[in-house]
C-alpha cells in the first residue's frame, strides 16, 4: 500500500517539472519576442550610425550604395522596411485569430520591396508589386472569405459565439517550426 502513494507523488512531480519545463521555454520565447519588439526604434536608427558616403568599409565588408548615392541613405530605405517586415513576421508566428493569414500579403509586399531595393539598378522601386503580390491575394483573400462566410453561417445556425468559432477555426501548431512545415 505504501508504494501507490509513492508513485503517485513521482507522478505529481514529473508532471509540475515538465510544466515548469513548458513554462521556462515559453517565458524564453517571449523574453526575446519582446526584446525584439522593443529594440525596433534602434533597428530603425541604425541608419544615423552610417557614414554619409558612398562607399562604407566595415569590418564585414565593403558596401557600395551604388544608385541610392550614400549608403546612409541606402540604410535609411532597408531599415524602413526590414523593421515593419520584422514586425508582421512577428504578428503572423504569434497570432491566434482565424485571420492570420491575411498577413503573408504585408510580408509578401515588404519582401519583395526589400529585394527590389537591393538591386540599386532599378529607378523605380516600389513599381509594379502589385503583379508580385497577385499571386498571394489571389490564394489568401478567397480563402480568408470563405472562413468568414463559413463562420457566419454557422453562427446563424448555431448557438455558438464567435469566440468559440474562432476556436474551432483556429489552426494551432506547437511551435514556429511546426507552422512553417504547415506552409510547405
Amino acid at each position: 500500500m505504501d508504494k501507490q502513494p509513492q508513485k503517485l507523488k513521482k507522478r505529481k512531480e514529473n508532471s509540475l517539472s515538465g510544466d515548469n519545463n513548458k513554462l521556462s521555454r515559453s517565458a524564453i520565447a517571449g523574453s526575446i519576442i519582446a526584446t525584439i519588439i522593443a529594440s525596433t526604434p534602434l533597428l530603425f536608427l541604425v541608419h544615423e550610425s552610417v557614414p554619409d558616403e558612398l562607399v562604407w568599409n566595415t569590418f564585414f565588408g565593403t558596401y557600395e550604395s551604388g544608385f541610392w548615392e550614400s549608403a546612409q541613405y541606402a540604410m535609411w530605405v532597408y531599415t524602413g522596411k526590414l523593421v515593419p517586415l520584422i514586425l508582421i513576421i512577428i504578428w503572423f508566428f504569434t497570432c491566434r485569430h482565424w485571420w492570420y493569414h491575411v498577413l503573408l500579403v504585408p510580408i509578401v509586399m515588404y519582401s519583395f520591396q526589400i529585394i527590389t531595393s537591393f538591386n540599386a539598378e532599378l529607378k523605380n522601386t516600389d513599381e509594379n508589386q502589385l503583379l508580385f503580390l497577385l499571386p498571394v491575394l489571389v490564394l489568401v483573400v478567397p480563402s480568408i472569405y470563405l472562413i468568414r462566410a463559413k463562420m457566419f453561417n454557422q453562427i446563424n445556425t448555431a448557438d455558438k459565439t464567435l469566440e468559440e468559432l474562432e476556436e474551432e477555426f483556429m489552426i494551432k501548431p506547437k511551435g514556429v517550426w511546426s507552422k512553417i512545415k504547415q506552409y510547405f
